[in-house]
């Protein structure tokens, strides 16, 4: 009797093979300890795609990468030749060899590459290759550019043709970072500058950003701003742009406010502000005073604003400082007329081709911009200028003011006709009594 089921025969394949289950462990622990995308060390991300489909060159590097999201692209290659040379600049001025240079990032691998929101597809090798190449690279362009005596004539970032500008610009994208704690400790290895005390990396930067965006890093701020969690540059300007004072977040029940001309005819006057920092807008309600800082607008405004934007958005902060300056602005900056008044103000210093130009740039802003009405950190601020212009008696007295008042001969003549008209009226009544 024949007992039915299936048998295995030497014409079907197998599917057994030979596996090394110690060594495809260890594999897969390697990856795991280098690559952790989700790490509380994560700082540098790829920017959104609903970002930069609005603006995708104020994301992108136009002639140096840094770091590796944009390691390796074509158009960028031509400055791997000027990195070598910074970095031999570098160890010329360091007692550390490149040996000792290379062993410290080799210890600080895994941190370095868990401060980059996706997985770094470089071996180990081009990773720390990359890693020292490019950090050098920053750190001698920091030097060179708050310290003429580092330059050198034939250097054609800092002499003809200046690309200084366009690398100024692709130091600051969020794409384009390293973190800031290696090139902290590869300054520190150095012996640039000799004997101490050397500026610290902060106030090279801080000294970069200075020269560099002007309105936005002025002032003497380092003594009273706590940089010492600082993870790169984009972060570093928004920790130098954060509040002052920390105002009371709070519920925006109506998302609107007052346009500046608007306000304007309410009889708020506007005043530009003693603050360096940006956020520093406030108002007098008893004196109708709306004090400003000066925001600068040219050319790299826009690539500053929206990656200090995307890094808000991306990093999870528990305030949006950026993307609420930037939709209250939209709210103030509707029409040509708005700017003008700020610019004849010296609120808004203007380097963009026309008026129109700054209301275009604030409404692409908004474009993909969080605003959450739940912490809304202007929420103060704009309930206080609806409650102004919501006053008739405002209104009424700004347009005296403004219509009547608004030049000494215009006051001469009002002030006239009102005596007229007085002296008519007691006239009247002295003759009514006369006949009475």
């Amino acid at each position: 009797m024949e007992i039915g089921g299936t048998s295995s025969t030497n014409d079907e394949p197998s599917h057994q093979v030979s596996l090394d289950i110690e060594k495809l462990a260890k594999s897969v622990k390697e990856e795991l300890e280098i690559s952790y995308a989700f790490s509380d060390t994560c700082c540098i991300y790829k920017v959104p795609q609903q970002l930069r489909e609005v603006n995708e060159k104020a994301y992108t590097p136009r002639l140096v990468s840094i770091g590796p999201i944009h390691h390796g692209k074509e158009k960028l290659k031509a400055m791997e030749d000027h990195k070598r040379m910074y970095l031999k600049e570098f160890l010329d001025h360091s007692e550390v060899s490149v040996e000792g240079f290379i062993e410290f990032i080799k210890e600080n691998e895994t941190r370095l590459r868990n401060c980059y929101a996706d997985t770094i597809e470089f071996d180990s090798e081009d990773f720390i290759k990359m890693i020292l190449m490019d950090a050098a690279f920053v750190i001698i362009f920091l030097l060179k550019g708050t310290s003429t005596d580092f330059r050198e004539s034939r250097d054609s970032i800092f002499y003809p043709p200046y690309k200084v500008y366009d690398v100024r610009v692709d130091i600051c994208l969020l794409e384009n970072q390293l973190p800031f704690f290696i090139l902290e400790e590869l300054y520190r290895l150095s012996t640039i500058f000799g004997n101490p005390p050397k500026p610290t990396l902060i106030e090279l930067t801080h000294g970069f950003f200075t020269g560099a965006v002007e309105s936005w890093a002025v002032g003497e701020y380092l003594g009273r701003v706590d940089f010492s969690g600082v993870k790169h540059f984009v972060d570093f300007l928004s920790i130098y742009h954060r509040p002052t004072e920390q105002k009371q977040f709070g519920e925006l029940e109506v998302l609107t406010a007052p346009s500046v001309k608007e306000l304007h005819q309410a009889g708020v006057k506007f005043v530009l502000s003693s603050s360096k920092n940006l956020l520093d807008i406030k108002f007098d309600r008893n004196k109708g005073r709306l004090e400003i800082p000066r925001l600068q607008l040219e050319d790299r405004t826009e690539i500053i604003i929206r990656n200090m934007q995307a890094f808000e958005q991306c990093h999870g902060m528990k305030y949006h400082y950026v993307c609420d300056y930037i939709c209250l602005m939209g709210l103030f900056l509707g029409a040509s007329k708005d700017v003008e008044i700020l610019v004849e103000n010296r609120v808004i210093e203007n380097w963009l081709p026309s008026d129109e130009e700054v209301v275009k740039l604030f409404d692409n802003l908004n474009i993909g911009n969080p605003m959450s009405r739940d912490d809304f950190f202007f929420v103060g601020l704009i309930k206080d200028l609806n409650a102004f212009c919501g006053r008739p008696w405002n209104k009424w007295k700004a347009n005296l003011k403004q219509n009547y008042f608004n030049t000494p001969w215009a006051a001469v003549s009002v002030s006239g006709a009102v005596i007229l008209l007085i002296l008519t009226v007691v006239q009247s009544v002295c003759s009514i009594l006369v006949v009475v």
